[in-house]
């Protein structure tokens, strides 16, 4: 329980030493683990938001523990409303990204829209309308670890913008946790404040600028090829409400990516939930940016998580403990 709160070592120390010897106060705690006060109440402090520890009722000043089993139910509870949270905001997403299926094809573009062709004219009109770019601009990269060559030419453009103050938020893939050059790349922009996230897997690559022009992919398995310019005001504002939606539930890159209450990754839910679509290991691979191999591995493990035989019956225990809808 301790490793899924993340606690560091000093909070772990703390209540470990309040579960051996409940009447321990906060001189007793610094005698006994050799720590100064401030430390001392600043680890009662991180217990009590996380309901480990309460004030006794008899004595404000006083702590006491809280049996771990009980602690061990309100996790799970917090758990469970926070992984409830994030699967409306999923639901969310699918109908944005549902309707603007049904409203939108190439074929149908107007004159607020138009075609790049190849990855030099995408770069090339990138490179221009940055130049435009005032307040913010948003992009999604799906493909798992980035290349050489796009995070080279991503970065005078992004060190421009930065240095004239434009907000700039790109959420990855999980999957690039793993890739230390794109970590590097991420750390690059952290530095210079701009905000890198990851999620399991994204729609498709996407670019926002200032909320009136966005750049999407024609073709998500190859999104090099060809991508459209959208300038259609509603289009836009529901790219932008599909951005924010994922962005809320994305994991922030300076972090851990956290487990759900079912102990399973977000990387292995959206496994889960993609296997349960009847969807080949290769397709799953494509969208969590990894190799089929890795997938199968994930997959392997998931089945052991549930204690499923094969993946048609890891489909039925997970649609019978909720982790996925019938």
């Amino acid at each position: 329980m301790l490793g899924v709160l993340k606690m560091d070592t000093t909070v772990k120390t703390v209540y470990r030493e309040m579960l051996a010897h409940p009447q321990n106060g906060v001189v007793d705690l610094m005698r006994r683990l050799e720590l100064s006060e401030k430390s001392v109440r600043a680890a009662l402090d991180t217990l009590g938001e996380l309901a480990l520890v309460r004030h006794s009722p008899e004595d404000a000043q006083s702590y006491r523990v809280v049996d771990p089993s009980l602690a061990a139910q309100i996790l799970l509870a917090t758990q469970r409303a926070e992984f409830a949270a994030q699967e409306q905001r999923l639901r969310e997403a699918q109908a944005i990204a549902a309707q603007l299926k049904s409203e939108f094809t190439l074929e149908g573009v107007g004159h607020d829209s138009h075609r790049l062709t190849g990855i030099d004219s995408i770069r090339e009109y990138l490179s221009a309308l940055c130049n435009d770019v005032e307040n913010e601009l948003l992009t999604f990269a799906p493909g798992g670890a980035q290349t050489a060559t796009n995070l080279h030419s991503s970065r005078p453009l992004a060190e421009n913008l930065l240095e004239r103050g434009v907000q700039i938020r790109t959420v990855y893939l999980d999957s690039v946790r793993n890739d230390p050059p794109t970590v590097a790349h991420a750390d690059w922009l952290a530095a210079r404040g701009g905000q890198v996230s990851t999620a399991p897997s994204l729609p498709n690559r996407m670019i926002i600028c200032d909320r009136r022009i966005a750049i999407v992919a024609v073709d998500p398995d190859d999104t090099a090829a060809a991508a459209v310019v959208l300038e259609t005001a509603g289009v836009v504002s529901s790219l932008h409400a599909l951005f924010e939606s994922v962005w809320q539930s994305a994991s922030s890159m300076g972090t851990t990516a956290p487990a759900e209450a079912s102990s399973l990754s977000p990387q292995q839910m959206e496994t889960l939930r993609l296997l349960s679509l009847g969807h080949t290991d290769d397709y799953v691979a494509k969208r969590l940016g990894v190799s089929t191999r890795t997938a199968r591995r994930i997959a392997t493990k998931i089945m052991e998580h549930l204690g499923a035989r094969s993946r048609f019956q890891a489909g039925v225990k997970a649609t019978t403990r909720g982790f996925i809808r019938s």
